[in-house]
């Protein structure tokens, strides 16, 4: 049986604890943000009928940079598949990460994209 790191358990705890907090619907959806080591994710989801709305992630061919510059990046690209999909507002969700760095720069992104939280 493995065991999960203190760090990992201290992360579900808060991120249980946020999402008890933050759900989303159709007209406003949940900005869901996951970080590996390596790449970094975002994506809309409706929780009311669970679907997600538009999704995007730095493995995408179109998005080179790393770091800060990526996560920038993929916000700026959620917010433009966002408004294709209808969608303008949208409650962010830091998954369990410190409002820091990558995940901070996804959510910059995103309002100069010109999804608003």
């Amino acid at each position: 049986m493995a065991k999960t790191s203190l760090k990992a358990r201290n992360r579900a705890r808060i991120r249980r604890r946020i999402r008890a907090k933050v759900a989303g619907t159709a007209e406003r959806p949940r900005l869901a943000v996951f970080r590996s080591n390596k790449y970094i994710y975002a994506q809309l989801i409706d929780d009311a009928a669970g679907v997600t709305l538009a999704a995007a992630s730095s493995r995408e061919a179109d998005i080179s940079s790393t770091g800060v510059e990526a996560g920038k990046a993929v916000g700026e690209t959620l917010a433009e598949r966002a408004k294709a999909a209808g969608v303008d507002v949208a409650v962010f969700d830091r998954g369990g990460y410190r409002y820091h760095g990558r995940v901070k720069a996804v959510a910059e992104g995103a309002r100069e994209g010109g999804l608003r939280f």
